[in-house]
């Protein structure tokens, strides 16, 4: 099923499946912010990744003794969820442990996913929101992230054009640099790389090559707020998290005519990982009965093709 969000400036829809932001349309002038899923280039908009974000090292982990198979990113964005709320400018899913997904994933959980829509001076939000329920008498390690792919350029995409991106911008607010992890492309693990990413008060141009190399994964809290502006410096849009991590993505050597910003609680196995499910890097640690929550909010402006 697919649902709507609608207030006087923003247009915003949602699938069951997945429970997956799809589209975010600006109805003054009915442009798209979002990616549209060609499976050209990317079949998916913006997934929500649980119980795992990124690759684990040979497609497995361990718990309690026992190897699991897993793909990248979990499961969750591959199963339909449950309606549990709906208001004109908020709505709610929710996704639960079952038969299948305990031999998948040996706990039992509720994921709720929900979506509302603000409108202010400056930028149309959607905020995102996360609950991870641990109903269990045992302790429960899991991942969760995002991964929205927001239209660039924005104005359109001339399939014959090479490099569609080049000369838009990325922006990390309150730093000079950006210090990141490379990742090794064929299995989608973290290296021990320290990479400086300069800046120019807080902004890099993409050039050709900028996605080719690697996913850019960035630690340590260095920002919590990434913007994508046009060759001008006029922000079309800005994601603001407060995840220990994030990561800046579009397929490598594709072109492709879109960038995801994705905050991320947890991320991919490191290429020298060797422990279980409790000994990965930013793991999240729920115990019997509590709850996790968690988030981020896209700021889209208004912004005239």
């Amino acid at each position: 099923m697919r649902y709507f969000l609608v207030n006087d400036r923003i247009k915003v829809e949602i699938d069951s499946f997945g429970a997956e932001l799809k589209s975010v349309i600006n109805r003054n002038n009915m442009r798209e912010y979002m990616w549209y899923g060609d499976p050209a280039f990317w079949g998916r908009t913006s997934p929500v990744l649980f119980p795992f974000v990124g690759s684990l090292k040979d497609k497995k982990y361990s718990w309690n003794g026992v190897e699991y198979p897993m793909g990248q990113h979990g499961f969750a964005r591959d199963n339909e969820f449950e309606l549990l709320q709906r208001t004109d400018d908020e709505i709610w899913f929710s996704f639960k442990s079952d038969e299948e997904t305990l031999k998948k994933y040996p706990f039992e959980f509720e994921l709720q996913i929900g979506y509302k829509i603000e409108s202010g001076s400056e930028t149309d939000d959607v905020k995102v929101m996360w609950k991870v329920i641990n109903p269990a008498s045992e302790t429960m390690y899991f991942s969760i992230g995002a991964h929205p792919a927001f239209l660039c350029p924005f104005h359109g995409y001339d399939r014959n054009k090479k490099n569609c991106k080049t000369g838009f911008k990325l922006f990390f607010e309150g730093t000079d640099s950006i210090r990141h992890h490379g990742n090794d492309v064929a299995r989608g693990l973290a290296l021990r790389e320290d990479i400086e990413l300069p800046l120019d008060n807080g902004y890099v141009t993409i050039t050709d090559e900028f996605f080719d190399r690697c996913t850019y994964m960035i630690e340590g809290n260095q920002t919590k707020r990434v913007g994508i502006a046009d060759e001008e410096g006029k922000h079309i849009v800005d994601v603001c998290f407060d995840t220990p991590l994030f990561a800046i993505w579009s397929p490598e050597k594709k072109n492709a005519p879109f960038i995801c910003i994705e905050p991320w609680y947890g991320r991919c196995d490191a290429v020298d990982f060797e422990g279980d499910l409790s000994q990965r890097e930013f793991t999240n640690v729920l115990e019997a009965g509590q709850t996790f929550d968690g988030g981020y909010t896209m700021k889209f402006y208004e912004y005239y093709w």
